[in-house]
């Protein structure tokens, strides 16, 4: 039951990506992530009293959907919404996800019951919904659907807020006469470097999310205390998340996501073959290919939203972040099965795996200080040249009003 109910999150997550994540780019941001939010709030309680496994999992299916539906669509906001040169904020994000995860086991432990936990965890997502009147929708976005008064209005808004003024040209914004498209999975793989691009970052999201479970399950880190276990998984995280912060607006996002992958992938093939009678030298090196393989995690977000264009940008996210939570269900069975022929198999899997993703996103365009592409053609003609040249288009405005 319980591997069932794990699943169905997973399978909801899944759905989500598909189907929030479209919606998000048809609808709005803004939206779609209120909605999703209050979604989350209304399952969460639902599930904490249900009447029987069959409704839990139902609405834990529909807590998963609305999962994906927040945070997808929460980092694409706050993506859209900066300049280029303060996109690092993405990764800022992630350290609170981290705190988050710190702080779990602090309210499991706290909580005496399952129901308990879940309330807790589940009552505060309908604070958001106060976000309707602090956060704008994406003038990005309003741009792509002829919305430019409202785009201008927001901006003028940011602008006076941080104490600044819009120059008069921004009043010349203009829309393009190009009809407004819907999203779709077409659009992600009709052209040569979006098809590029797409294929890769699904197997970095597939990657990243099985080697990163496969590593937390496998670790067991200090021997058995449940709550001090999983806040030691989530500390881990935040030195992978400075040391992102430290490089990416120095050296660029794809020299480090590529040696991130390629150091867990080297760890886990060390680790696999050191021996058992120096634990503390294999869980140390362990910890390494952790620490690799979430620094891998949380720059492939970053990535992922920069080299999608704004029409198809929550969209691209989801679907390609669909292949971790495909990845989140296939660990447990890779771990336990492989580890049942040897127990350290599952290493060299995870090895070869994570040094493929490396080599492949090698291949991806630099994203360091460049404008969001807003249309297909504009990835079309991202290079190695543009990424160190930048480039100016029409929607330049939106990158500098901060």
């Amino acid at each position: 039951m319980l591997d069932l109910s794990q699943a169905i999150l997973n399978l909801g997550f899944l759905a989500g990506a598909f189907t929030l994540g479209y919606a998000a780019d048809r609808y709005g941001r803004i939206l779609i992530y209120l909605l999703s939010c209050l979604g989350v709030g209304i399952c969460g309680i639902i599930v904490a009293f249900a009447p029987n496994f069959t409704v839990f999992l139902i609405f834990r299916f529909l807590q998963g959907v609305f999962g994906k539906g927040t945070w997808m669509t929460c980092y694409v906001i706050v993506t859209e919404i900066v300049g280029s040169d303060q996109r690092i904020v993405g990764i800022v994000i992630q350290i609170f996800f981290t705190l988050g995860i710190m702080i779990l086991p602090g309210i499991a432990y706290l909580v005496p019951t399952w129901q308990g936990i879940q309330l807790a965890i589940s009552l505060p997502n309908f604070l958001f919904l106060l976000y309707y009147w602090v956060v704008p929708e994406s003038p990005r976005w309003l741009l792509t659907r002829k919305k430019g008064e409202k785009a201008l209005k927001i901006m003028h808004s940011i602008a006076k807020h941080n104490g600044k003024y819009l120059s008069p040209h921004y009043s010349e914004i203009t829309i393009s006469n190009e009809e407004v498209s819907n999203p779709s999975f077409l659009d992600l793989v009709r052209t040569p470097r979006m098809r590029r691009n797409t294929l890769i970052l699904m197997y970095a999201w597939f990657t990243s999310a099985l080697i990163y479970q496969g590593l937390v399950m496998r670790l067991g880190i200090v021997g058995g205390n449940l709550y001090l276990d999983f806040f030691i998984s989530g500390a881990v995280e935040l030195p992978a998340a400075f040391l992102i912060l430290v490089t990416i607006d120095r050296i660029g996002r794809r020299l480090p996501f590529a040696i991130s992958n390629i150091v867990a992938g080297i760890a886990c093939l060390i680790t696999a073959f050191l021996p058992e009678d120096i634990p503390w030298l294999k869980t140390t090196v362990a910890t390494l290919g952790r620490l690799g393989i979430t620094m891998a995690f949380e720059i492939v977000y970053l990535v992922n939203s920069e080299l999608y264009p704004t029409t198809l940008r929550n969209f691209g996210v989801s679907l390609c972040s669909s292949l971790c939570d495909l990845g989140g269900i296939i660990a447990p069975f890779l771990l336990f099965r492989l580890a049942a022929i040897w127990l350290e198999l599952p290493l060299i899997i995870f090895s070869i795996l994570a040094v493929i993703c490396g080599l492949l996103v090698l291949l991806l365009p630099e994203t360091k200080g460049i404008s969001l592409p807003e249309t297909v053609e504009d990835v079309e003609q991202l290079s190695s040249h543009f990424g160190k040249c930048g480039k100016k288009r029409k929607h330049q405005a939106t990158n500098s009003y901060i």
